[in-house]
């Protein structure tokens, strides 16, 4: 399965339709997963389900046109939140979006049992799907927890843990903590499970 056009293009449709847009209304960048998609966490109202960006009563087709495109249609100004991280994708908003149905369904299934598994880890946390690195994370008590769509080090989707101080053993096994496929993990229970695995190996 090629991840990296679709992950990189739902990543800019995050960015640069949901973010940039929430930034310059409030000041926050913090996304929430939906179902089907992912969401502003304040104004103004926009949400992705699937391949459509809805806007109030307004549905976009994403896929094939730029999101320049989009966000004109939507009453919105595409771009990244502006002088908040230097680590984005760097997508401009004349690229087109591109989306595969598959990958595209499995990197928002990703999401969805990422959060879940967070949810049911850790309840008292409330999961942020960053923009930056497009990741569902929490923290607590120093250490990341959290669900990755892919990138150039694990090239599909993974949960992972990361300390704030790096750990050594055998659960640890990556530079950055420790990290696992969810298609070898499976749906959210066995995501939390893992999460609560390297809690235990703090």
């Amino acid at each position: 399965m090629d991840w990296e056009p679709t992950r990189r293009s739902l990543h800019g449709v995050a960015e640069l339709l949901l973010a940039g847009p929430q930034h310059r209304a409030t000041g926050r960048i913090d996304l929430s997963v939906t179902d089907g998609g992912f969401a502003t966490a304040a104004g103004p109202a926009l949400r992705v389900e699937g391949a459509e960006l809805v806007a109030g009563d307004t549905r976009l087709r994403l896929a094939g046109r730029t999101y320049a495109e989009v966000a004109a249609e939507a009453g919105i100004e595409a771009g990244a939140p502006a002088g908040v991280y230097s680590g984005g994708p760097g997508i401009r908003p004349d690229e087109p979006i591109v989306f595969a149905a598959d990958v595209l369904a499995a990197l928002v299934r990703a999401f969805t049992e990422g959060d879940r598994a967070l949810r049911a880890f850790a309840p008292e946390s409330v999961p942020i799907l960053w923009p930056e690195h497009f990741d569902v994370a929490i923290s607590v008590a120093e250490v990341n927890y959290g669900v990755s769509p892919g990138d150039g080090y694990v090239g599909e989707p993974y949960a992972y843990v990361g300390p704030f101080t790096p750990r050594e053993g055998g659960f640890w096994n990556a530079p950055f903590g420790a990290a696992r496929a969810v298609s070898e993990l499976g749906d959210a229970a066995a995501i939390a499970a893992f999460f609560a695995e390297g809690r235990a190996a703090l």
